[in-house]
């Protein structure tokens, strides 16, 4: 499954908020810098969907606010 994600990093704390069915803001509260807020994406959306890390995968955004996020064994 894909989804698209908007991160809103250095929040106060990790939060995700489902827009509609493939489109979710989360906010992280690392900062954009050396991948630390990629890494709280990955965690707080795994403990979201109740999966492991290793089965998010971002595919686009890598260094954007905007991402495409595959999601398996969802």
């Amino acid at each position: 499954m894909k989804i698209s994600v908007k991160v809103k990093p250095n929040a106060r704390e990790s939060l995700v908020k489902k827009l509609d069915d493939k489109t979710f803001s989360v906010w992280v509260k690392e900062p954009p810098t050396q991948g630390k807020a990629n890494q709280a994406l990955i965690r707080t959306l795994s403990q979201y969907f109740k999966i492991t890390q290793q089965d998010i995968k971002i595919l686009i955004g890598h260094r954007s606010k905007q991402k495409i996020i595959s999601i398996q064994n969802l």
